[in-house]
């Protein structure tokens, strides 16, 4: 087998390899290629390659959401790290675990004005949980090297001596570095940078390893609760509310979830995101408190808050609970918490299910209205809903209702940022349908490369939901050799930002339709056609009705529907349901 000639660009490999971190995403590059040899000889792992480092980190993103361990982003020196920025943090604050290996210039070329070269030490500092800049290897053939660490000896022995010792330490030292990084990612489940500096010559390879890195195993630390307090206000409370942001699919016993379904001091809250189901939970938060009074919002007003899983979308619940604060705000989760509605005064640092299992056996049922009311509340808005759907006229809505009715049976459902996710959040889905957004930053950049390499690790059909803006500002996700034919992209198209519409703002105006709203005529065909993908558009509700009747069929190549809506109406539409449903 071949192997890169640079000892350093051996280390990160093997350590990968003894990590399991095997999914390989490269951008081409030179300062990067002992990276490449090293990965691309290897068997062991599976690389790709996409040109583009922002759909590339993305890409390996989507792989990461759905294998739960780490996947490794190569790249070259200068600006071309960079571009992982967005994923980067999009990662962080989704808890995806994503490994950045940046090849780096040397430290004397840095800082002189050398081609590709930035300073890329630390350069994720604000969004990642661990940098690890490793020193270069010594070359004793090079004299600028070999002088930055080494006087002038009298003994050529004397000089070996010293130059091996300092190899020697330099290799301990980044040993260190990437194993503390690699078993970071691991544990905390979030993105590491492991920064590579590499000099010339940089394609040389060899039949044979220079170096066997030391393997430093994963340690852990049990956490230890005690639950007699919270116990004590659980059980004399009759106002509980338990919300639920993103979950990975079948993450929480089922056991514990009909536990608090059948206390009637405790109403469930859940989103689309949260991969949670049962019958007396609400999994439409905007549909149950769309259109509240003060009065009803002071009857929701809990007394106990418990929240776990990852960020929430629903706006208005953030509203409604910084402005009807609980007394107490309780979190569950192994990384800490997030102050979301300023009350949190507890965090259970440790998996829900090992909180739920020690916690809910000392619990009791309390008998109260809370769950009652608000279910049957909920149970009402249900039947006003598609009583709505069957009134309305063609536009964003109706197209979404007809698409959730249509995603087949355990397919994998990812969703795209603003609008799309937000409609989504108002419907009931498909119980064996697996949903993911990222909703770690909520951006609208990656979403479709996300969604590409979410496709590419979930052997199950994945459908993926998007609106126009964010499709054409990651249409560089489809310059990709890895697209499964069962992977299907429905795009709604409704020539601008229609969220913005929405919104409070000056609607209907010059000013608004091409800074805001981002009016354009642009469609997906094209597209389509330079990569490869079938195209079939819907601008009616019969065109969609038929177009979605064959569009899950097997078929040679990924498809792309596009639906046409009215750009006008949609704004409308939306707002006038909370008011009907209530």
């Amino acid at each position: 087998m071949k192997y890169p000639k640079i000892p350093l660009a051996q280390t990160v490999i093997q350590l990968c390899k003894a990590k399991n971190v095997q999914h390989i995403i490269i951008s081409p590059g030179s300062r990067n290629a002992p990276l490449t040899i090293g990965f691309t000889h290897d068997p062991f792992f599976k690389c790709y390659s996409i040109v583009d480092e922002r759909c590339a980190a993305f890409f390996a993103l989507g792989i990461a959401q759905q294998i739960k361990h780490p996947v490794a982003v190569v790249c070259t020196s200068g600006s071309a790290l960079l571009n992982y920025y967005p994923a980067v943090s999009e990662a962080f604050y989704s808890h995806i675990p994503l490994v950045v290996l940046s090849a780096d210039r040397p430290k004397y070329l840095v800082g002189i004005g050398d081609g590709q070269t930035i300073n890329q030490d630390n350069v994720y500092q604000n969004h990642i949980h661990y940098s690890a800049n490793l020193k270069q290897d010594l070359h004793p053939d090079k004299d600028n090297a070999f002088a930055e660490d080494l006087p002038i000896m009298k003994s050529i022995e004397n000089k070996i001596e010293k130059y091996l010792g300092l190899q020697e330490s330099i290799q301990q030292q980044n040993e260190t570095e990437i194993n503390k990084a690699l078993n970071i990612a691991i544990t905390v489940e979030g993105p590491v940078h492991i920064n590579i500096p590499f000099d010339e010559p940089l394609y040389d390879m060899v039949e044979e390893l220079s170096v066997n890195p030391k393997i430093i195993p994963i340690t852990t630390n049990e956490v230890n609760e005690e639950y007699k307090e919270y116990v004590d206000i659980w059980n004399n409370s009759s106002k509980k509310l338990v919300l639920v942001g993103v979950l990975p699919p079948n993450s929480v016993e089922q056991n514990y979830l009909n536990s608090l379904a059948n206390d009637e001091s405790v109403l469930v809250l859940t989103e689309t995101t949260s991969n949670l189901h049962h019958d007396k939970f609400c999994s439409s938060i905007d549909k149950l408190i769309g259109a509240l009074t003060e009065e009803e919002f002071k009857t929701l007003q809990p007394e106990i808050l418990l929240t776990f899983g990852g960020l929430v979308v629903s706006k208005k619940i953030k509203k409604f609970l910084r402005t009807y604060k609980p007394k107490h705000h309780w979190h569950i989760a192994e990384q800490g918490a997030n102050d979301t509605f300023f009350v949190l005064n507890k965090v259970f640092k440790q998996s829900v299910n090992s909180f739920f299992k020690q916690f809910l056996p000392l619990t009791q049922h309390v008998k109260s209205n809370y769950n009652p009311f608000w279910s049957h509340q909920m149970d009402t808005r249900n039947k006003k809903h598609d009583q709505y759907m069957q009134r309305i006229s063609f536009s964003d809505f109706k197209a979404f209702d007809i698409i959730l009715n249509s995603i087949p049976n355990y397919s994998q459902l990812q969703v795209g940022n603003s609008s799309a996710i937000r409609y989504t959040q108002l419907f009931n889905i498909n119980k064996t349908v697996e949903v993911f957004c990222n909703r770690g930053t909520s951006g609208i950049d990656g979403s479709t490369s996300t969604a590409i390499g979410a496709a590419l690790a979930n052997p199950k059909p994945t459908v993926f939901i998007t609106g126009d803006l964010s499709f054409f500002y990651d249409s560089n996700a489809l310059w990709n050799n890895y697209i499964p034919k069962t992977f299907r992209i429905i795009l709604i198209n409704n020539q601008g930002g229609g969220i913005f519409r929405i919104l409070p703002g000056h609607k209907n105006t010059e000013n608004f339709d091409q800074y805001f709203e981002t009016k354009h005529q642009l469609t997906a065909q094209h597209l389509c056609s330079m990569f490869n993908f079938d195209y079939v558009v819907a601008s009616n509700e019969n065109e969609l009705t038929t177009a979605l009747s064959t569009f899950y069929n097997d078929n040679d190549s990924p498809k792309l529907l596009e639906i046409m809506t009215p750009s006008t109406d949609n704004d409308s539409i939306l707002l006038d349901y909370f008011q009907f449903v209530k």
